[in-house]
């Protein structure tokens, strides 16, 4: 199966996401690295790894992020593990967690759980 990182500057958000993914996918294989190693509000490159090494298998691991230097920190990570089965999705973080993980439970492969997570990018929640 897939597994899932959620990286967010802030730790109760990335719990959040963990939380209601599950609520759907209970089989989820889900880590989180949100915020800073003492609780505060950032990004840690020591934090990803950990999460990516905690759901690190054969199928691979979709990385979902927030914003800004969480991007950042894991464009450096793909860079450097270029040999492993990583991929950052380009999402709303809290929509395409969701759906990924969805996807990853019903089997999907690594490129197709990234694809459906993309997709979260045109979603309509309100139609006027």
């Amino acid at each position: 199966m897939v597994g899932l990182v959620i990286v967010t500057h802030s730790p109760t958000l990335a719990k959040g996401v963990v939380e209601t993914c599950c609520m759907m996918a209970k089989d989820a294989r889900i880590a989180t690295a949100g915020g800073m190693e003492n609780g505060a509000f950032g990004t840690s490159y020591a934090r990803i790894m950990h999460a990516i090494d905690a759901v690190y298998g054969a199928d691979g691991v979709v990385i979902l992020v927030d914003a800004g230097s969480s991007i950042l920190t894991v464009e450096t990570i793909l860079d450097e593990r270029k040999d492993a089965l990583l991929r950052m999705a380009d999402c709303p973080v809290v929509e395409g967690s969701l759906v990924a993980a969805v996807a990853a439970v019903c089997g999907a492969s690594l490129d197709e759980v990234v694809r459906r997570a993309e997709e979260t990018r045109r979603a309509v929640k309100i139609d006027d």
